[in-house]
């Protein structure tokens, strides 16, 4: 009972005033049809309150303004004098039906909704696993990130990042596995247990890689043992290694975007020349991946991201120019006020919904 009555003023709660409305146009219609000629019948209205009552409210208000209707349709068969006849019963029990019809409907609408948050419980608390919030602070840097979903009932996909404090330096992945679904996901998984294992061991970004690609190929391999096709499984990564004591970025490029390095008055994509294979495609390398260094001075800022970003069109079908947005978009003051105005930019410029999920990490080095 304590239940019902809670849920009760929930509902009261979530439906304000408009609940007036439909009680409104049960005393309208009741009293009109009482007022006007026995010859017009408007009771067969009624059916209006409980009919537009869910678009606002849940299953147990819907009920009683169905209960209400049927009361003033009572009323109104009894003033007239023919409660007993067919018409005025057919009436009742047509209002009946329906609000019947409508409540059940409610309910199974409320079902859904309660798996669907169930649903997105769930998927938060497996990205939160997955990919662990990545530290305000590292030494000298500070750190921001940010997930933007493509669909709002999933919140984890195959974009993947995480940091690592290791000594006097801080070691990032950020990454993209290929596909959607679960699939993706334990892909994206593998790789972040594997990066959390081995980043401390060793410290050339190319070694780390590699090292990265074969628990990939090991994960591949158990995956194909179970039956599962793994031909186009791969995944582009950059694995960082950015010291405390030089302001410079140490990096392996696996077939992942660039990075774009930020300073107040521009914004460049790093020049990557030795970008390697994605990882699950090692063998396809003509040489061994290498470590390439570049300038991160003070005052800038360096960002990571996926696809997703620079992936997104517009209405016109043309790509988002990821270094020229970021250039009237800086200078900001930190990184969490740098991804703000991105995601902010990145939205309007794909009119609110990205066709692909995308990833964001800011880093900026204090002076």
């Amino acid at each position: 009972m304590r239940r019902s009555l809670a849920g009760l003023r929930s509902e009261w709660r979530t439906g304000h005033l408009m609940v007036l409305l439909p009680l409104g146009l049960i005393v309208l219609i009741s009293a009109t049809d009482i007022l006007i000629s026995p010859n017009i019948h408007l009771g067969p209205l009624l059916v209006v309150a409980p009919a537009i009552t869910p678009s606002f409210a849940g299953s147990r208000l819907t009920f009683l303004v169905g209960v209400a209707a049927l009361v003033a349709q009572t009323v109104i068969a009894a003033l007239h004098g023919g409660l007993l006849t067919a018409n005025h019963q057919a009436q009742i029990v047509a209002l009946a039906l329906v609000t019947g019809v409508v409540v059940a409907y409610c309910r199974v609408r409320e079902r859904h909704g309660l798996e669907l948050t169930q649903v997105r419980t769930v998927s938060d608390a497996v990205q939160r696993v997955l990919m662990r919030p990545l530290p305000d602070r590292a030494g000298p840097l500070r750190l921001a990130t940010r997930y933007l979903a493509a669909a709002d009932e999933a919140h984890v996909g195959g974009d993947l990042y995480a940091a690592v404090r290791a000594g006097r330096t801080t070691r990032l992945l950020i990454g993209d596995v290929r596909g959607k679904g679960l699939g993706a996901v334990g892909d994206a998984a593998a790789l972040l247990g594997a990066f959390r294992e081995v980043a401390h061991r060793h410290e050339d970004p190319a070694r780390l890689a590699d090292a990265l690609e074969v628990s990939y190929q090991r994960h591949l391999a158990e995956l194909a043992d179970c039956g599962q096709e793994i031909r186009e499984n791969f995944a582009t990564a950059i694995v960082l290694d950015l010291p405390d004591d030089r302001p410079v970025i140490r990096l392996a490029d696996c077939g992942h975007p660039p990075p774009l390095l930020v300073t107040p008055d521009s914004a460049r994509l790093l020049p990557v020349r030795r970008a390697g294979p994605p990882l699950g495609m090692g063998e396809l390398a003509p040489a061994a991946r290498r470590t390439e260094e570049f300038a991160f001075p003070p005052g800038s800022m360096l960002l990571l991201y996926t696809d997703g970003v620079t992936e997104a069109r517009n209405g016109e079908a043309t790509f988002y120019p990821l270094p020229t947005r970021a250039t009237h978009l800086a200078p900001a003051p930190t990184p969490e006020d740098f991804l703000d105005r991105l995601r902010h930019d990145l939205l309007g410029y794909v009119g609110g919904r990205l066709m692909d999920d995308a990833a964001l990490i800011a880093v900026a080095r204090d002076g």
